[in-house]
């Protein structure tokens, strides 16, 4: 599934474009076309195609792994899911046949959400915070504080990976970067999130964002078909690396599974809790 890394990738892509495919911020939705209903959580097909042909992208960001395109009257909210994609494509290209939604721009483009395993959703509200309220902190935000962190940590008592999936707790980790950043800050999955220490805290926070800001300049992880660009795969230091030496001590990686997640850990620089 995309995670936070990703997820700026298409945030990037879509809001800068690129030479022989450009920006879609400005330009104006004359038709939409819900190919599959389901994949619409709000409102109901109908509604939708009325309501949002018309508005204009004016911005596009990202909150955790939501894509948020601003438009001119509500906002637009996608979550991949496992198998979600955005392609900018001529309005007269063949129809893909995982295509679930269709944005048709006034430039002769179309913004087309291709899901083959259908669990993506999208959303458009005049109320993003209906979605998006419940969510952690970013990890990237620069007002949350190491302080902020180990003391978010203490006031619960779980296991660190479970921990740092839940998007309550912190927006936009996945198994991807949780694995690395456990791995790089020298602590166990397994480890109690309210017995880390101030100086474990921050150097867990530490470790998610390099390992997040590295997945970003690489265009994040392509391990599999659900996401292609980035080249972030050719340095994983634990996930996907089962029996492969650690880049730190030379020790085999080892899978678990934590959570019902597989989970990858170097037994020697990354010791159980007792």
């Amino acid at each position: 599934m995309p995670e936070l890394p990703e997820v700026e990738t298409f945030v990037r892509i879509l809001g800068e474009g690129y030479p022989d495919n450009p920006s879609i911020v400005g330009r104006e939705v004359v038709d939409a076309r819900v190919l599959w209903a389901r994949t619409l959580a709000m409102p109901d097909p109908g509604t939708f195609q009325s309501r949002i042909v018309g508005q204009r992208i004016e911005r596009i960001g990202r909150r955790g792994k939501f894509l948020r395109l601003s438009l001119s009257q509500d906002e637009l909210l996608i979550h991949l899911r496992m198998s979600g994609d955005l392609l900018v494509e001529p309005s007269d290209s063949p129809l893909a046949v995982h295509h679930r939604l269709i944005l048709e721009l006034d430039d002769g483009r179309r913004l087309a959400f291709n899901d083959t395993r259908k669990f993506g959703r999208v959303w458009l509200t005049d109320d993003p915070q209906q979605v998006l309220g419940e969510l952690g902190p970013e990890p990237l935000d620069p007002n949350f504080t190491g302080q902020d962190f180990y003391q978010a940590l203490h006031s619960r008592r779980r296991q660190l990976k479970p921990l740092l999936l839940d998007q309550h707790f912190i927006a936009g980790l996945g198994n991807i970067y949780s694995d690395e950043a456990l791995h790089r800050s020298k602590l166990h999955p397994l480890h109690q999130s309210d017995q880390l220490s101030e100086s474990q805290s921050r150097d867990l926070l530490d470790s998610i964002r390099i390992v997040l800001k590295e997945g970003i300049r690489r265009n994040g992880t392509s391990i599999d078909w659900v996401y292609r660009g980035g080249d972030f795969q050719n340095y994983l230091r634990a996930y996907g690396r089962t029996g492969l030496p650690c880049p730190t001590c030379g020790t085999p990686i080892v899978r678990l599974i934590v959570g019902q997640r597989s989970t990858h850990v170097c037994p020697n620089c990354q010791p159980a809790p007792d």
